[in-house]
């Protein structure tokens, strides 16, 4: 087991792209695991990884981390919007009549709208799912 000095945020992506530029895939991919576990809810890094993983022809990888992304932003705007609304119950009924009206929510109440990269990802998800299946 390696142990790692902990480095700003920056700094690992920095060094993630020189590895890239380089080709070391590998030792990129390792970089940007570290950059995403010191910050989670950065976007580009889990970006970076999906294209190495790609390039890797290593799917399951890439869908992991297509999963695992999702997964942190969606609870990260959940959190937002529970924050916003808060417990007054008359301000969630009309944000959900709102977002109803405009499109935003289906009749069943599942979200038909996702921000982004929730939207971009689960497109991509679908693609990887579709080459794995075909392997």
């Amino acid at each position: 087991m390696s142990l790692y000095v902990a480095k700003p945020y920056h700094e690992l992506i920095s060094e993630a792209r020189e590895a890239e530029e380089n080709n070391e895939l590998e030792q990129a991919a390792k970089i940007y695991e570290r950059a995403i576990k010191s910050e989670p809810h950065e976007e580009q890094p889990y970006n970076r990884l999906m294209i190495i993983y790609r390039k890797l022809t290593r799917y399951e990888d890439e869908l992991k981390i297509i999963r695992k992304g999702i997964d942190t932003f969606e609870r990260l705007y959940q959190k937002k919007s529970e924050r916003l609304l808060g417990k007054n119950q008359s301000v969630a009924r009309l944000s959900n009549a709102l977002a109803k009206s405009l499109g935003q929510k289906g009749k069943k109440a599942e979200t038909a709208y996702q921000p982004e990269p929730i939207a971009k990802w689960m497109k991509r998800q679908k693609v990887v799912e579709k080459k794995l299946e075909l392997d």
